[in-house]
């Protein structure tokens, strides 16, 4: 059994400065890691990174901590830039790519990504008409195609996949139903459902609710904050078995 701390849409600049940092003291007392869905800046440059880099402090002293960038994150193109002020913090950015570390004898993958849009099945995009609505479709599909790649260098006892978007429409619940094909993609739930894996976790969609399952029935949550409602939730991982809510 191991312990998955996880939040997205933290939105964090100087104007919030402290707002998570004191939830965070102590945190090894309730978790074994940490995952962080995306969207951790409000405008996506160096200074609100610095910032998030801050308030995890505390964290990243007690547990591994592993992120995704957001939409947000890239809104001033300082992506890379965002990302390396994570990375020496000791923040393990994904994108793309897998990581793994021991739990108390336990083996833990993490595969992650931003993902994308594109919708779901009976209502995605596909890669047709003009060039504009194929370059959007396409990278939804290799959104997928890079989770999938990463999933396949994965050999672990528990695997956790961390997202901005949605991986199905269910955790979406409570959004305007066309929004769906810009909160996630079906490419991502494909992805997950070929390799076994035991908890996704996703933002993004602040309107969506918590808990939802794959086609294939790997547990999804989405652990956007304002759907919390809290500084991040807590879920007890059984590899294999079963994914439960402590907090």
């Amino acid at each position: 059994m191991i312990c998955v701390a996880a939040v997205g849409d933290i939105h964090l600049n100087a104007a919030n400065r402290g707002r998570l940092r004191p939830h965070l003291e102590g945190l090894a007392a309730k978790a074994d890691v940490l995952l962080l869905a995306g969207d951790l800046t409000c405008l996506g440059n160096d200074a609100e990174a610095e910032v998030v880099a801050e308030e995890l402090a505390p964290a990243i002293d007690e547990v591994p901590v592993f992120a995704v960038l957001g939409n947000h994150d890239y809104e001033s193109d300082e992506e890379v830039a965002v990302a390396g002020i994570l990375g020496r913090a000791g923040i393990r950015v994904l994108e793309g790519d897998a990581d793994s570390v021991e739990i108390d004898g336990t083996r833990v993958a993490v595969a992650g990504g931003k993902g994308f849009g594109g919708g779901f099945v009976g209502a995605s995009a596909g890669e047709f008409g003009e060039p504009e609505f194929k370059a959007f479709a396409r990278s939804g599909r290799l959104a997928g195609e890079r989770l999938r790649a990463s999933l396949r260098t994965v050999s672990a006892d528990a695997t956790l996949v961390l997202l901005h978007y949605s991986p199905i429409a269910a955790t979406l619940e409570g959004e305007r139903p066309e929004l769906y094909p810009f909160l996630g993609s079906h490419h991502l739930a494909d992805a997950v459902d070929e390799a076994g894996v035991d908890l996704v976790v996703h933002g993004h969609a602040h309107a969506g609710c918590e808990a939802g399952t794959t086609p294939g029935g790997a547990e999804v949550r989405n652990v956007a904050q304002p759907v919390l409602g809290r500084p991040f939730a807590v879920y007890a991982v059984d590899p294999g078995r079963s994914v439960t809510t402590l907090a």
